[in-house]
C-alpha cells in the first residue's frame, strides 16, 4: 500500500486524556491585556505545555482538554478557545485530529505526524502571502482591512481574519489593535516564501490526496475486475478515517473507476486510473450500481407499507411505531424512517407529536405491481440472463 510512513493513525482509546483539574498553572488576566484574548490564551497554554513537558506532567500525544472545558474555566467563549488553539497550534504545541481531539505536539519537530485536511484558512494564508508579495508592499507599509483583504483574495472574512493572526504569529504582520477587524495591519517582512501555482478554495484536500494514494495502489497492485480491500484496512494503511476513504472512493467511482455493489460482492476495479480500459465480466455488467440497489431498497420498503396501509388501515389511522415496524420488516429503524419521510413527501402521511402524537394516514395509496432492477446476479446465470435480454 503506498502511504505516508511518518504518519500516524490515532485511535481515540489508546491516548491519555488530560483533565481541567489538572492544569496547576496560574490562570491568565485577561482584564488587563493589550492583545486579543485569544491570543493571551494560546500564549498562556503554550508556557502551560512547555512547562509540564519539561517535568514530564504530560507527555507527547496527551489529549488536552476540550475547548468547552477551556472556555468555562477562563470565562470566554467557545469561539475564543477556537482561536486560541489555531494560535498554539500555529506556534507547534498542538495538532487536531477530527474526531480525535487536539494533541500536544513535540514542539522541537515541526512535522506534522497526523494526516490532516487542508484548512481554507491555510489556503488563505498562502493566498494572503501572495497578495503581500505581489502588491507592491514594502517593510513597514499598512494592508487594508481584513474584510478588504477577504474580497481581494476571495475568502470569507472571517478565514481572513483568522489567516492575518496566524500571520501574526509567523512574524509577518503585525497589528495595532486589540480587534483584528479593524485596519491597522502593516508588513514586518518580506522574508518568506509563496507556493507557486494558483491558490484558491478548492487546493488539494486531503480526500485529495487520499485519491492520489487510491490510483497507485490500484496500479501497482490490482487489475480489472479484482476487489479492493475493506474500507478499515485501507483507513490503517492509509492513516485516514474511514470517512476520509470513503469519499475518496466515491470519487474514484464517480469516475469509472471503481465499481460499488451492495454486499460482500464490494467494490472492483473496472477501470485502471492509468487509463486501461476495462471489459467487464457478465456478471458484473448487470448489476445495479450501490446507490441504485440502496433506491431499490428504500423503494421496496416504501411499497410493503403502502400496501399495509391501503390493506389494514383507514383515512386517520395511527401507524405502529418506527420500532414496531422495524421488528415487523426486520429493518432497521433508519430504513423505516425514510420511508415514512418520503411517503409523506408523497402525501400519504402526516406526524404529530406530543403525548397523543405520532404518525396518521391521510390518504390511501393505490397498489401496483412493481419491477425492480437485478441487485446481484449468480455469475453462472450471467450469460443466459443476457441471452434473454437481447432474444
Amino acid at each position: 500500500m503506498n502511504s505516508r510512513d511518518n504518519y500516524m493513525f490515532p485511535k481515540k482509546s489508546d491516548l491519555s486524556k488530560i483533565n481541567i483539574s489538572d492544569i496547576s498553572i496560574e490562570l491568565p488576566d485577561l482584564k488587563n491585556c493589550d492583545e486579543s484574548k485569544s491570543i493571551v490564551i494560546g500564549k498562556w497554554l503554550s508556557e502551560w505545555i512547555k512547562t509540564d513537558l519539561a517535568s514530564g506532567k504530560v507527555q507527547v500525544n496527551n489529549i488536552i482538554p476540550s475547548k468547552a472545558e477551556f472556555a468555562y474555566l477562563l470565562g470566554v467563549s467557545v469561539g475564543t478557545m477556537q482561536n486560541a488553539f489555531r494560535y498554539l497550534e500555529d506556534l507547534g504545541y498542538v495538532e487536531s485530529k477530527q474526531c480525535i481531539g487536539t494533541m500536544i505536539k513535540d514542539y522541537n519537530n515541526s512535522e506534522s505526524t497526523v494526516r490532516k485536511l487542508t484548512s481554507k484558512r491555510d489556503l488563505a494564508v498562502d493566498a494572503i502571502k501572495r497578495y503581500i508579495k505581489t502588491g507592491g508592499f514594502k517593510v513597514g507599509s499598512q494592508l487594508p482591512s481584513s474584510s478588504t483583504v477577504a474580497t481581494i483574495i476571495g475568502f470569507a472574512a472571517n478565514t481572513t481574519r483568522l489567516a492575518l493572526e496566524t500571520l501574526a504569529t509567523q512574524n509577518i504582520v503585525c497589528h495595532r489593535f486589540k480587534n483584528a477587524r479593524d485596519c491597522g495591519w502593516s508588513v514586518i517582512t518580506l522574508d518568506f516564501d509563496i507556493k507557486t501555482g494558483v491558490i484558491s478554495q478548492s487546493s488539494e484536500t486531503l480526500v485529495d490526496m487520499v485519491v492520489k494514494d487510491l490510483e497507485d495502489y490500484i496500479n501497482n497492485n490490482l487489475k480489472i475486475g479484482d476487489k479492493m480491500p475493506a474500507h478499515g484496512e485501507l483507513s490503517k494503511n492509509l492513516k485516514a478515517s474511514l470517512k476520509t476513504v470513503h469519499d475518496a472512493l466515491a470519487v474514484l467511482i464517480d469516475r469509472g473507476i471503481l465499481l460499488a455493489r451492495r454486499g460482500r460482492y464490494g467494490t472492483s476495479v473496472i477501470k485502471m486510473p492509468n487509463g486501461q480500459i476495462s471489459t467487464l465480466k457478465p456478471e458484473t455488467s448487470i448489476f445495479a450500481p450501490a446507490r441504485d440497489t440502496a433506491f431499490y431498497h428504500y423503494e421496496k420498503t416504501q411499497n410493503n407499507i403502502k400496501r399495509m396501509i391501503a390493506e389494514e388501515y383507514e383515512i386517520g389511522d395511527k401507524l405502529p411505531s418506527i420500532m414496531e415496524l422495524s421488528k415487523k420488516f426486520d429493518l432497521s429503524p433508519n430504513t423505516i424512517r425514510k420511508a415514512f419521510h418520503n411517503l409523506a413527501k408523497e402525501g400519504f402521511l402526516v406526524f404529530s407529536r406530543g403525548r397523543y402524537g405520532g404518525t396518521f394516514v391521510i390518504d390511501i395509496p393505490e397498489i401496483e405491481a412493481q419491477t425492480f432492477k437485478w441487485l446481484a446476479v449468480n455469475p453462472q446465470f450471467a450469460k443466459q440472463y443476457q441471452e434473454m435480454e437481447t432474444n
